[in-house]
């Protein structure tokens, strides 16, 4: 039963772990495009590669999670 709810547990994480990197794709593509058209909003800008950044640092806790450093 251990087993069945820490297999569970890790599919939980993948699914988050997938959804997190599709934010962080699509915040990418909204920062490329703020840029592209030149007239951005510098504010916006930041605000936008800050929310990127703290996703980055989600994405990686839960890779960590899911696969530990094991040192041999």
């Amino acid at each position: 039963m251990n087993v069945s709810n820490e297999m569970e547990e890790h599919e939980v994480l993948r699914v988050k772990l997938e959804v997190l990197k599709q934010e962080h794709r699509d915040l990418d593509e909204a920062i490329d495009a703020l840029q592209m058209r030149g007239s951005s909003d510098m504010l916006t800008v930041r605000r936008l590669k800050k929310q990127k950044l703290a996703l980055k640092d989600r994405i990686t806790y839960l890779e960590d999670c899911i696969l530990p450093d094991i040192i041999a």
